[in-house]
């Protein structure tokens, strides 16, 4: 189902999608991030919907949302949210898409979702053989640029830490400054080319992870692009949360090389700088003593 962003109003697309009939008997508001503002609605045939909402102008939070969460759902190795409708309504966009309640996790709960998540990896990726995606998108409230590479290092380079080091200019002194540079021009001495392109959530930390009714994982608020399935994982680590029997089960379907280990602070090294672009200085520390460990 391809973006479908002309409602201009939440009542016209629920008639779309529900029937005329269908009423929100309550609006109530949860927690959904920083960027957005999130609610469950009720409906009176007693079914939840839930809803995002922001200005006007910035509907394509949204869209690149909407297609983000349909490219993993074409390829159905991961649980996400069903998509019902986007589009605007007075000063603000909407996305409307399903209630998932709160589960209690599975006894192999981590373990279903590190052999999901292999399985999506392994899985043939949109691109023709290529990183990144059919458009930008977002990381958290930064544009996270997607512009096709043949070359996963390239791609790194150019779409993912050049403009986070620009836009983090200010903070880093000439020595920090001298050794981004040299980083730049050397990234092919830690990074390798993956056997094949991988579709990738893109945001994968613990807090866009959900169980669903039925105890098993869900994937939300994703950042996808078409990239090294390690970034993936690499994020997985940054902030914790996922078990061991996470990584083995992924490992048993989609064997971890044996030096991801030497790479994955390279790649949340991302991560670290777009913190430090979006929540200030607490987050430079932590970007200096990734950028030391390999310059």
């Amino acid at each position: 189902m391809e973006y479908s962003g002309q409602y201009d109003s939440l009542s016209s697309a629920l008639a779309d999608c529900f029937g005329t009939a269908a009423q929100i008997t309550n609006r109530s508001r949860v927690s959904g991030g920083d960027i957005n503002d999130a609610w469950c609605l009720s409906m009176s045939d007693g079914s939840r919907l839930f809803l995002k909402t922001n200005s006007r102008r910035n509907i394509s939070f949204f869209r690149t949302e909407w297609n983000g969460l349909q490219a993993m759902r074409e390829i159905g190795a991961v649980k996400v949210p069903m998509l019902y409708a986007a589009g605007t309504d007075v000063d603000q966009s909407f996305l409307l898409m399903e209630w998932i309640e709160n589960g209690r996790p599975s006894r192999q709960y981590m373990e279903n979702l590190g052999r999901a998540l292999a399985h999506m990896h392994m899985a043939e990726s949109p691109g023709d053989g290529r990183y990144g995606f059919s458009e930008d998108n977002y990381i958290g409230a930064t544009v996270q640029h997607n512009a096709w590479d043949f070359s996963w290092i390239n791609f790194f380079r150019e779409q993912r830490l050049e403009p986070q080091i620009q836009m983090a200019a200010a903070w880093f002194d000439r020595n920090q400054s001298r050794k981004f540079i040299y980083l730049m021009d050397h990234l092919d001495h830690w990074l390798t080319e993956p056997d094949k392109p991988s579709l990738l959530h893109g945001d994968l930390w613990g807090g866009n992870v959900m169980a669903g009714p039925d105890g098993e994982a869900v994937l939300i608020d994703p950042a996808v692009y078409v990239g090294h399935s390690e970034a993936d994982l690499a994020m997985t680590q940054l902030f914790g949360g996922f078990t061991q029997d996470f990584y083995r089960a992924y490992d048993e379907e989609c064997p971890i090389d044996s030096t991801y280990s030497e790479r994955r602070d390279l790649y949340n090294l991302y991560h670290m700088l777009n913190h430090l672009n979006l929540f200030g200085g607490g987050y430079l520390g932590s970007v200096i003593q990734i950028l030391n460990q390999y310059v």
